[in-house]
């Protein structure tokens, strides 16, 4: 029987010294084949607004398609942990609202859900969720849901004070009971020192190689989404060109005639072809 990640597990490997890996998934066969290559979790992030329904911004994405993506994705895992972004104005309204919002991802088949920044109201939601058996990845530095209040896609903990802005919330989410906390475009040595001084993992996004693991945009990684590509992005394939060849050799294929080929088809039965050949001479 295949052993099943959970939260406990991650903890592990970071007491372990070992780094944790993480990937994005929108659908079930890529679900499936990262589960198969070992991933240790799987997030169902936002970004699919961008990268799976073509949105420009994640804040376009809905709670209802959300779900149906976490549903695909966990319909293709066995063994990674599977953790569902909460859209933009998911959890914000009211405490009953994000923790209603939280069970539907969980039901949809979420291990864990994802939120974004830090405050009071916030690490409310994250108790209320943690209570309710609902384990909560947090998210700090450049969180692209706050992008407007931002004013651009900057890197965070460019100096002492803004390094320790980020440990005091990060310390704050970790004891309001966060499993994880991800740590997007903070400064390498920023982000170090804020992993160390955390008992919870650190999943690193443009943060360089001290977090106690590593996340990136599937899509990003494998050379599919070429809208832009972030200067933490390592492209470990070239899945555009492998498409754009394949269906340029099929158009030419079914133009030329050599597309299917006798190997490719159906055939009658020579005693159904005779008939087949009479019907024709009797029309």
């Amino acid at each position: 029987m295949i052993k099943k990640t959970t939260i406990k597990t991650i903890q592990r490997l970071k007491e372990n010294n070992e780094k944790i890996t993480v990937l994005t998934a929108y659908d079930y066969s890529t679900a499936k084949y990262l589960d198969e290559a070992g991933i240790d979790i799987i997030l169902v992030g936002d970004s699919l607004a961008n990268v799976a329904l073509g949105y420009h911004s994640t804040h376009s994405v809905s709670m209802n398609e959300m779900t149906i993506f976490v549903g695909a994705v966990s319909r293709g895992v066995s063994r990674a942990l599977v953790v569902g972004d909460m859209p933009f104005m998911s959890y914000n309204v009211s405490v009953e609202d994000a923790l209603n919002n939280a069970g539907r991802m969980i039901k949809a088949g979420a291990n864990a859900i994802k939120i974004e920044g830090c405050n009071d109201y916030l690490t409310g939601v994250i108790k209320r969720c943690t209570q309710s058996g609902i384990p909560v990845l947090g998210h700090l530095g450049f969180t692209p849901q706050s992008v407007n209040i931002l004013g651009s896609h900057s890197v965070q903990g460019k100096n002492i004070q803004s390094a320790l802005e980020i440990l005091e919330a990060a310390k704050k989410l970790q004891e309001a009971g966060v499993f994880a906390i991800v740590l997007e475009m903070i400064s390498e040595e920023s982000a170090k020192y804020i992993t160390e001084r955390l008992n919870i993992p650190t999943i690193g996004i443009g943060a360089g190689k001290y977090c106690s693991g590593h996340v990136m945009v599937s899509d990003d990684m494998l050379g599919k989404f070429s809208d832009y590509c972030p200067k933490f992005v390592r492209k470990y394939a070239d899945i555009k060109s492998t498409i754009l060849n394949a269906v340029k050799n099929y158009c030419k294929d079914v133009k030329e005639g050599n597309y299917p080929s006798n190997e490719e088809v159906f055939n009658l039965s020579e005693e159904e072809n005779r008939k087949l050949a009479k019907e024709e001479l009797l029309c």
